[in-house]
């Protein structure tokens, strides 16, 4: 990715926290950095949400619970987009809860879109074939 250089003076335990991901990870100083802006910039426009860890990486969820952005706009848009059917359905969240995965989505649909068309495409047959371990007997 082009990008603009730009000189960042870091306190010395951000540097190691950062040098630390690095090294975890096996990424590049320059990638980690700025996956973390992004993530903060992302956290900051959209209060509520939180990116967490997932078994496909990063995943942006409700704050406070394992639920993933795309599940309830998944749902939002089957419920032909009626904020009453979606609390229903989403009973234990609260409205304000809903609203931050809507405003996600609203700031960055393109992210949700594809993790919707990914997780569309799931069937107990897909499950069975690519995880047989993991289907019901």
């Amino acid at each position: 990715m082009a990008g603009i250089q730009k000189s960042l003076r870091l306190p010395p335990e951000t540097l190691r926290e950062i040098e630390q991901l690095a090294k975890e990870t096996g990424r590049d100083f320059s990638g980690v950095t700025l996956d973390l802006l992004s993530e903060a910039i992302k956290t900051r426009r959209c209060p509520g949400i939180v990116l967490a860890e997932g078994v496909n990486g990063r995943r942006a969820k409700v704050a406070g619970t394992g639920i993933e952005v795309w599940e309830i706009l998944a749902n939002y848009q089957r419920l032909n987009q009626d904020f009453n059917r979606l609390k229903k359905a989403f009973h234990w969240l609260t409205p304000d809860q809903l609203r931050a995965a809507l405003g996600y989505y609203a700031a960055y649909p393109e992210e949700i879109d594809e993790l919707i068309d990914r997780n569309r495409d799931w069937t107990i047959q897909t499950l069975k074939k690519r995880h047989p371990l993991m289907t019901p007997l």
